[in-house]
């Protein structure tokens, strides 16, 4: 049976001479995985133009959940995003996102409410005209929540120190080393407290934005199995720290 359902291109790439392998996460279904043919002529109906990363797609496929790669029966744009691909700040952030929700979301089952984070986050940035540069810190704290490990804020006061494991703030330190000091604890609930439409009030230092992206990715690998490096941080970096 065809399902049709949004979908979020998370990575692409070329398999063999004729076909490309793509990773998506759909609203209907969740994380699954396409094998397509490469179109010969211009007038294919599968362009892989249609697959650079975070494009958002309507697409129409035969889920065969016994299957590794699904069949692709049809794709076009939903939502444009176009600033995304052209302004280059936001192209670094579409880069490091795509890469970043690669890994974060394998295996995620369907989760609408996730899916539609995601979805209106990259409406937001495409259509941002203001700064954008914690844009990523805003995202990736927030996203915590629709997965499952996200800090509770009521348990904070001054002081208190942040137990990476637990996700949680503590009065006394505990006895593992994935700690955060009461100085970073502070900041840690700051930058949850931020949202998009108030991020550009945060002052910050290229070292304070980079040591929290720092802060953040070290709490996602503790939480998510098999999280590596990102080759595209580097990227992220050079721009803003």
């Amino acid at each position: 049976m065809l399902t049709k359902t949004e979908a979020i291109v998370l990575h692409a790439f070329k398999y063999g001479e004729t076909r490309m392998i793509i990773d998506m996460y759909t609203r209907a279904c969740g994380r699954l995985s396409f094998a397509i043919q490469m179109p010969k002529t211009a007038r294919g109906k599968l362009k892989k133009q249609l697959f650079q990363p975070l494009t958002l797609l309507s697409i129409e496929t035969d889920v065969r959940p016994r299957l590794q790669l699904q069949k692709l029966s049809s794709a076009a744009i939903s939502v444009p995003l176009s600033s995304l691909q052209t302004h280059v700040a936001k192209l670094s952030i579409t880069l490091f996102l795509a890469e970043f929700l690669y890994h974060a979301l394998k295996g995620e089952q369907q989760n609408e409410p996730l899916f539609d984070y995601v979805t209106s986050s990259l409406q937001w940035l495409d259509g941002a005209d203001g700064p954008v540069a914690n844009f990523h810190l805003v995202f990736l704290m927030r996203l915590a929540r629709f997965l499952g490990f996200c800090p509770n804020l009521d348990d904070y006061s001054a002081g208190c120190y942040f137990d990476l494991r637990a996700s949680m703030f503590c009065k006394e330190p505990p006895v593992h080393r994935d700690i955060l000091m009461p100085q970073e604890a502070e900041k840690v609930q700051l930058m949850m407290r931020m949202d998009y439409a108030t991020m550009h009030l945060f002052r910050m230092t290229r070292h304070d934005r980079q040591r929290l992206l720092d802060i953040a990715l070290a709490y996602y690998r503790i939480h998510l199995p098999v999280f590596p490096e990102l080759r595209s941080l580097a990227v992220l970096q050079e721009l803003w720290g």
